[in-house]
């Protein structure tokens, strides 16, 4: 399996109650324990595999707030203040450095597309994003080549690393009073008058008065059996990490056909931009309506794929019961092939831009699998119609740049605190609600 996660011991005992159970061992679900923590609440992760081995630790590494749909902003700029401050809070090397992100823009019509973002989003909400002229980019990107029309840059984003952050978390929050358990799926929920009282594990019952449901591509099938309906969809990505070397880009960028971001180990982070799966699975079809404005938005972006998939999907269980196993338990990490035509593409794109970059040597490549939703923002919302059930999830990409700020806010939902930013945006009822929602055009 790839890429190397660094390891989070389980706790050996399952503790018979807690006042926060949480589902999921990723970035939103370890930062959301650690908040919880910090407040001395008792509180229990589960995880059905390892912390981190699923998309926390497959993702780019970029921490951004450029870019963002202007309702995310607010979220990623404490997010963004969050991880300047994470390797002080949880005493461990998150990676976290604030090198700075470029999007680089290849024609006029690319350029306008960032502007249009800087005047309506950035400037609004007073971010340092600007654009560059092509001799300002040649200072930013030292090596840079080819014809660019402009690119727009923030140099306060940063980057970390996605193999060592959400373990660092982990063990952060179980200082703070946190019990960790990896390998230990929640099977299901309790409720007692209407409300939360429990959940069941493949390990035993824990007692709780709240259930954070945090488990990215997993969190549709959850909630199903509930009863509950979250249209969510999964599209695969690519990534590939190279051997270190001298005389790369420090800052980040993106531009048609690559994203690249240096790791602490002085080799780099590589994908694709412009390019990923999504295979057509029986959700495809159930979620149609819901998802057609952002494929039409996406077309070139999104490849879709008929194949194994749909029948492996198909024949997946939807409903159990809480004393027999699960389909959590029989996929313990999911760990997709990379499909190579994208990596091919991505190594082209970032040497044609950087041809330093031309005798790179890939170390390992590895394929993620991305949890999205229609309006392509997450869900961080208690579930009305279950008190006590919250949702974390649906980050479409995202997760793991805003994960400080989002487990922040889901603590302070579970514990009925003010929240850092209005979580109105946010909410599971838009798709029930006749929002409609649809991604924003400047994102």
């Amino acid at each position: 399996m790839a890429p190397r996660v660094d390891p989070v011991a389980s706790d050996p005992d399952l503790p018979p109650r807690a006042r926060v159970v949480i589902v999921g061992g990723g970035i939103i679900g370890t930062c959301t324990a650690f908040f919880l923590a910090r407040k001395g609440i008792p509180v229990v992760l589960c995880e059905k595999g390892e912390i981190a081995a699923e998309q926390s630790s497959r993702n780019w590494g970029w921490c951004r707030k450029m870019g963002r749909d202007p309702l995310e902003i607010p979220l990623a700029i404490e997010a963004l203040r969050l991880w300047a401050e994470l390797n002080t809070l949880t005493g461990s090397e998150t990676g976290f450095r604030r090198s700075g992100i470029v999007y680089l823009c290849k024609t006029q019509k690319d350029l306008a597309k960032r502007e249009a973002w800087l005047d309506q989003a950035g400037r609004p909400f007073q971010l340092d994003s600007r654009l560059l002229t092509r001799e300002q980019m040649a200072r930013v990107l030292p090596g840079l080549a080819g014809p660019w029309a402009g690119a727009l840059f923030t140099a306060s984003d940063g980057r970390a690393e996605p193999t060592k952050a959400a373990p660092a978390i982990a063990e952060a929050a179980r200082r703070l009073g946190a019990t960790i358990l990896t390998r230990c799926a929640v099977r299901g929920v309790e409720t007692e008058g209407g409300r939360i009282s429990g959940v069941v594990t493949e390990k035993g019952r824990i007692g709780c008065d709240n259930v954070v449901l945090a488990g990215g591509v997993w969190s549709r099938l959850f909630c199903g059996n509930l009863g509950l309906r979250l249209p969510q969809l999964k599209v695969m990505s690519a990534v590939m990490r190279t051997e270190p070397f001298d005389g790369g880009p420090e800052t980040s960028c993106g531009g048609p056909g690559f994203g690249l971001r240096k790791r602490l180990d002085g080799g780099y982070t590589v994908a694709n931009w412009n390019a990923n799966i999504a295979d057509i699975v029986p959700d495809s079809l159930l979620f149609l309506r819901d998802f057609a404005p952002a494929l039409y938005q996406q077309w070139g972006n999104v490849k879709l794929r008929v194949g194994r998939t749909f029948i492996q999907e198909a024949m997946l269980p939807r409903h159990w019961k809480l004393d027999a196993p699960t389909p959590f338990e029989q996929v313990r990490v999911l760990d997709p092939e990379p499909h190579q035509p994208i990596l091919d593409q991505a190594r082209a794109g970032v040497t044609a831009a950087f041809p330093i970059f031309h005798n790179m040597k890939v170390a390992e490549s590895w394929g993620g699998v991305i949890d999205v939703t229609p309006d392509a923002i997450p869900v961080i919302s208690e579930v009305e119609s279950l008190p006590g059930f919250f949702i974390a999830t649906g980050f479409t990409g995202h997760g793991f740049g805003i994960g400080p700020g989002a487990g922040r806010l889901m603590a302070e939902l579970v514990l009925g605190e003010t929240p850092v930013v209005d979580p109105e945006p946010f909410r599971y009822s838009r798709f029930t609600d006749g929002s409609h929602p649809r991604p924003s055009p400047l994102a």
